[in-house]
């Protein structure tokens, strides 16, 4: 249950700011805090076990027959990044305290970021596929809101959209590539993958699996050729770039590589997607890195480096390059997170990013000036820093894995060529900012942050410095422990340390720290050179694939329908004819085994008047309040067939659909015309008969074939399994709360939104109220009328009851909770009908939304109830118990999930019909208004005139 806490905490930590913002900004962030860092200390009270050997793990039944279960694990992997995710959060929320102006709405702010690092807690723990897959969409859409979080700039919404499509794309194709990877396995139990490496590599799929999953991958973590989202996903502010950017979801592509790796790596395919990737990746973010002029571009395109760089150790696959992998991915989030939380800073206190109106900030800035300069050390490689240690593992991996065969000596240049340009943008980063003289001065006067502002960026240096001097001491252990579990097996033996002796990759750090030192004094040469290439904004170039796709898409849905809405439902409906006509050309007796039912009077008749009903609706369409009684006619003889045909549950819900369905149509035709014109010539109307008699005969032919045949139903199951096994003797109550009530959840759920939607619409709408129909009937003074109010206070109490009375027999006999919601609101909904808006409110003085909802949540809360007695979700019991003076009693859980549906469908629906009948504004003849008005005036002159 610790692993359940570690993955819920964060989650319910969303709401922590929502409800505390109230309290003033410390409160908030406090508050925020909370239970995130209870999250961490669980994490970290969990390590004795780990390096004990131990994976723990935590599995909760969800959706057995989808393969999905709530299974968490926490192994040493978990650990690295949960303390990244968890640690770094945790500085970042405090950071942002101080960053923010007192103007921003902290309290989403704060919501956003929690709701982010929860769920890439959830793809860390994620011990199912398909699990990890939902909490990697749930990172698109928070990462979404918080690049987007300043909706005034129109950079923060693009860099936003781009993002989501971007992540979102790979996110479909991780999903068709996690799928794949299931029916490989068999099994989407990450153990069972993760052991299933020789069978998986052996599969005819596996190269389309892995295209796949390389797919979410890269374009998660930036990699090329999707590497263009990520600068300007820095439209974003400053502790979102330094949390999202440089420690969390730009890694969460790394960590999949990293988790999946004893399954999908180790193949030639594999080395050469990955390595090559990567080492694309390392070139072009270290190369733009170097021009560009704003403090987080310039991060931006280094974070991509890096990335790239633990990319290629990632495809190399070996023992020590996984360790160099694992390794650097603690040390860039240190340096970088710190690097980014400068440039805020800088920016917070100069009121600028940008170089040229920076520079000789260390006289105003020492002790940052002191921060930032050892951070950027770091990432350039420099000695007796974290940067620097994984970095050599990085040359000496290139030099001892031969990736391209004859060419495998590109790979070491290349890395090489890597370190040279990282030190040269780092160097340019910290002597532009704070040694180089200023060109102009910024639009503020530089000086310190608040103490606690620094704070983070102090303590991530620090760490910076210590691993770099004592790396076995303070990072050995973490490091070995998620190597252990990205391996599958146990880590090579490995020693971290400062010195190694002179060999090849310290003569590369050498050349690189050389070689960087001179790129940057020669860096105005290469400025130039870079001017006279024209650059391409991806930005824009997104923008106008995007519009260049709207486009497309209406020039094809035009051509395709013609912006007529006929053609459109023609077209449609002669593909329904042609596919069934090609389904009845392989029957050859169209009349089955089963042969007829005899025909009565009674079924002549109900059959006729379903024909007569359905043709005058349509016949008489343009007269809409007539038409609309026609099609009521239709509703009534459905219902009656289904009394008809033994199936009473579904006859009590169509008329209570029924009356629901005509209030509501009533109520939208009041603003429509009582006629409409032609629309249609006769030509038209010949082509429409046609399709509709030919669309007839055909499915009453497909109808008449399957009915007439024999067949195994699942309905057997049902009938026979709904006492056993439901604990009732209504099969459809039984079916829709208990066999199919996660489907009925569902259901509900999307009536809840589509009311809640509705409400929304409606709330401040007022439509003008005619006061005269279409031949200028002036409509009756008399509103409310007496006999209409009288029978429906009396009948008000009366179908209360008898909903009541529906609900609690549903689960034995024909009833249940959405026919004696549809009840109750039609109750009501009469009483506003007859009393008007205002009268019902004042005696309904309570919102109808909360009811929707707590009616959600209650049938919500009855599935989760199962888990606590250790059955699957929505899992239903019953039992029999006997009552003084009321005897043997049958109670079932079925009934709570069964209330639930009740208060979504009262609350939903009196939020549609409630609302739609009070959009009215009174009718205020204009003419009347004018005359009025000019009498007002002529009165006022001829008192002025005297």
């Amino acid at each position: 249950m610790i692993l359940l806490w570690i993955a819920l905490l964060p989650l319910f930590g969303v709401l922590a700011p929502l409800l505390s913002v109230r309290h003033g900004r410390a409160a908030c962030t406090l508050a925020t805090a909370l239970l995130p860092g209870i999250a961490l200390a669980l994490t970290l009270a969990q390590i004795p076990a780990l390096a004990d050997g131990q994976a723990l793990r935590f599995s909760a039944s969800w959706l057995p027959q989808l393969g999905l279960d709530l299974a968490l694990r926490l192994d040493g992997l978990t650990l690295l990044f949960n303390l990244l995710i968890l640690g770094i959060g945790l500085l970042i929320l405090l950071y942002a305290h101080f960053y923010l102006d007192q103007s921003e709405p902290v309290g989403r702010f704060y919501a956003f970021m929690v709701l982010f690092m929860a769920s890439m807690v959830g793809i860390a723990m994620a011990d199912n596929l398909i699990l990890l897959w939902l909490y990697w969409e749930l990172t698109s859409l928070a990462s979404f809101l918080l690049i987007g979080f300043w909706t005034t700039q129109s950079a923060a919404r693009k860099g936003a959209r781009m993002a989501l499509t971007v992540t979102g794309a790979g996110g479909l194709a991780l999903l068709a590539g996690v799928l794949l990877l299931g029916q490989i396995a068999g099994s989407f139990d990450m153990d069972v993958v993760l052991s299933s490496g020789e069978a998986i590599a052996a599969d005819p799929r596996y190269p389309a699996m892995l295209v796949l999953v390389l797919l979410g991958a890269f374009t998660k973590s930036a990699q090329f050729p999707f590497q263009f989202w990520l600068p300007h996903a820095m439209a974003a502010p400053t502790p979102v770039s330094a949390y999202l950017h440089s420690a969390t979801m730009v890694k969460a592509g790394i960590f999949l590589m990293a988790r999946l790796h004893p399954a999908l790596g180790g193949t030639p395919l594999w080395t050469v997607l990955v390595a090559l990737t990567g080492t694309v990746t390392l070139l072009y973010g270290a190369w733009f890195a170097l021009f560009k002029t704003d403090l987080k571009g310039i991060l931006a395109f280094s974070t991509v480096s890096h990335l790239g760089l633990v990319t290629v150790l990632l495809g190399i696959g070996s023992p020590m390059a996984i360790v160099g992998a694992l390794f650097h991915i603690l040390n860039h989030a240190t340096f970088k997170a710190a690097l980014f939380m400068s440039a805020g800073i800088i920016d917070h206190e100069t009121g600028t990013r940008e170089l040229k109106y920076l520079g000789g900030l260390r006289k105003g800035m020492p002790v940052m000036a002191v921060l930032t300069s050892v951070a950027a050390a770091a990432m350039a490689g420099v000695p007796l820093l974290n940067g620097f240690l994984s970095k050599e593992m990085l040359f000496a991996e290139t030099l001892n894995t031969p990736i391209l065969a004859g060419l495998s000596w590109t790979m070491p240049v290349l890395a090489a060529l890597g370190g040279v340009l990282s030190v040269a943008y780092s160097l340019r980063l910290a002597h532009a900012v704070f040694f180089k003289p200023p060109r102009r001065m910024p639009p503020r006067h530089p000086h310190e942050p608040p103490r606690l502002m620094r704070a983070p960026v102090e303590l991530l240096v620090t760490l910076c410095v210590l691993v770099g001097l004592f790396p076995a001491l303070l990072a050995g252990g973490l490091v070995d422990l998620a190597t252990q579990a990205a391996l599958g097996g146990a880590s090579p033996d490995f020693h971290l340390a400062i010195w190694h002796g002179f060999n090849v990759p310290l003569a590369m750090s050498a050349v690189a720290l050389a070689g960087g030192g001179l790129m940057y004094w020669r860096h105005a040469d290469m400025r130039r050179f870079v001017t006279q290439f024209k650059g391409l904004d991806a930005r824009f170039v997104f923008e106008r694939g995007v519009q260049s796709c709207i486009k497309a898409s209406e020039r094809s849905l035009t051509w395709f329908e013609g912006n007529s809405l006929q053609r459109y439902m023609a077209c449609l409906l002669m593909a329904a004819v042609v596919a069934g006509v090609m389904g009845l050309a392989k029957i050859a007796p169209l009349t089955g085994e089963a042969g007829n039912q005899p025909i009565d009077g009674v079924a002549l008749f109900g059959t006729a008047m379903l024909i007569f009903g359905g043709i005058a609706t349509a016949a008489i369409h343009r007269f809409r309040l007539v038409s609309l009684l026609m099609l009521s006619i239709v509703g009534l003889f459905v219902a009656l067939t289904f009394a008809r045909f033994s199936a009473p549950d579904l006859a009590l819900t169509q008329l209570s659909v029924e009356v629901v369905t005509m209030i509501l149509l009533m109520l939208a035709l009041f603003f429509l015309p009582q006629r409409t014109p032609r629309e249609s010539g006769p030509m038209r109307n010949v082509r429409d008969i046609l399709l509709s008699s030919a669309l007839g005969l055909v499915i009453a032919s497909l109808n008449y074939a399957v009915m007439t045949r024999g067949g195994v139903s699942i309905s057997d199951f049902f009938i026979n399994h709904s006492v056993p096994g439901g604990g009732g003797h209504n099969v459809v109550n039984v079916i829709l709360v208990d066999f199919r009530g996660f489907d009925t959840l569902g259901e509900i759920t999307v009536l809840a939104l589509a009311g809640l939607a509705i409400f929304k619409l409606l709330n401040r709408l007022r439509l003008f109220m005619p006061h005269s129909d279409a031949e200028g009937r002036v409509w009756s003074p008399d509103r409310y009328p007496a006999i209409l109010t009288s029978i429906s206070m009396a009948l008000l109490p009366l179908a209360l009851l008898v909903s009541v009375f529906i609900f609690l027999r549903g689960h034995n006999q024909p009833g249940g909770g959405f026919i004696a919601g549809l009840i109750t609101a039609v109750a009501l909904i009469l009483l506003y009908m007859a009393r008007g808006v205002d009268w019902a409110q004042q005696r309904l003085d309570f919102p109808f939304q909360p009811v929707a909802v707590a009616g959600v949540a209650t049938a919500t809360l009855t599935g989760v109830g199962s888990w606590l007695f250790g059955q699957p979700f929505l899992t239903s019991a019953f039992g029999h118990f006997s009552l003084p003076l009321i005897g043997e009693l049958e109670l079932a859980t079925a009934l709570l999930f069964d209330l639930g549906v009740y208060l979504a469908v009262v609350g939903a629906t009196l939020m549609i019909l409630a609302n739609l009948g009070k959009v009215t504004t009174p009718h205020r003849p204009v003419i009347e208004s004018r005359d009025n008005n000019r009498g007002k005036a002529a009165s006022a002159a001829n008192k002025e005139n005297g």
